[in-house]
């Protein structure tokens, strides 16, 4: 590759670099509606992020700050998964029975699984592993 006789690339250089970043941006988007992999939000490990008596028996909550539901499908079992719907990544929070549902797409999965139980969505729900201490539950 050469540059002009200034030293300053030429316009030839330059377009042909912009060319390949376009389709490396255009490459990248070929996954979109495929959300990554979710990971336990950073610094939330061993934190309290909801008390026993805010998620009710049969049902769940979304905790916002976090995109994690808690949901408790029977009595003193608790479970957390990621409010991130694998369909489109839109958030899910509407429970129906013993169901979560994404308000984007209509998806909906089991709350004691995260089971995906009709589509679009084609992926479970990911859960994260918890504990109860006290009246306080913690992602461990």
């Amino acid at each position: 590759m050469t540059s002009s006789s200034s030293g300053m690339p030429t316009r030839r250089q330059v377009l042909g670099t912009a060319g390949a970043a376009a389709c490396g941006v255009a490459l990248a988007g070929c996954g979109a509606g495929v959300p990554p992999e979710p990971v336990v939000p950073p610094g939330i490990k061993g934190k309290v992020i909801a008390k026993v008596a805010e998620v009710p028996v049969g049902g769940g909550t979304v905790i916002k700050d976090w995109k994690i539901i808690l949901t408790q499908p029977s009595e003193g079992v608790f479970k957390a998964f990621t409010a991130n719907c694998p369909h489109k990544g839109c958030l899910v929070g509407r429970f129906e029975g013993k169901a979560v549902e994404c308000p984007c797409h209509g998806s909906t999965f089991a709350i004691d699984t995260g089971a995906c139980l009709s589509g679009p969505a084609g992926a479970p729900l990911k859960e994260f592993p918890l504990k109860v201490e006290g009246d306080g539950i913690v992602i461990v």
